[in-house]
């Protein structure tokens, strides 16, 4: 008889800790950032640190580490240990940004580049040839970018 009432006792305490774990676990908002972002529900957002990068610079080419040819405003150079080269990337500071084309950014990166300096949560956007291509992403040099994985691709990154 003690132990049934000890056990039922014990219940309240027990559902309290499972409506705390609860309230830490948001499946609507995983949902809702995924249907946004294209990213599945609880993919983990990475806080980086951006730098801009362009072509002319010293040591840049015309071809990324995977031998394709740089996309201007789609091509990023990450730490291929903590993002694998061929990730589709979404950064939502870089959407409605202006494209080379007269079109807006929608916010998708190909990560198809490594670069010596880029190590941990750093993020390198290549933005295009010369350093007038880094004009309209000046605002977001050196500032930290909400970086999700939203997919893989095989091959080159897209032209556009």
């Amino acid at each position: 008889m003690r132990r049934r009432l000890a056990a039922l006792a014990a219940l309240p305490l027990l559902a309290l800790a499972s409506s705390t774990q609860a309230a830490t676990s948001d499946p609507i908002g995983d949902l809702i950032v995924g249907a946004l972002t294209g990213g599945l529900p609880g993919t983990p957002a990475f806080k980086m640190r951006a730098t801009l990068y362009h072509a002319g610079a010293a040591g840049v080419g015309a071809l990324d580490s995977l031998g394709c040819k740089v996309v201007a405003m789609r091509t990023a150079a990450i730490d291929k240990t903590l993002i694998p080269r061929r990730t589709v990337l979404f950064i939502q500071e870089t959407v409605g940004l202006p494209m080379p084309d007269g079109g807006v950014h929608d916010g998708y990166w190909y990560a198809s580049d490594v670069g010596g300096a880029i190590k941990g949560e750093k993020i390198d956007l290549y933005t295009g040839h010369g350093r007038a291509s880094m004009k309209p992403m000046m605002p977001l040099n050196l500032s930290e970018l909400t970086v999700t994985k939203v997919g893989e691709f095989k091959g080159c990154p897209p032209a556009k």
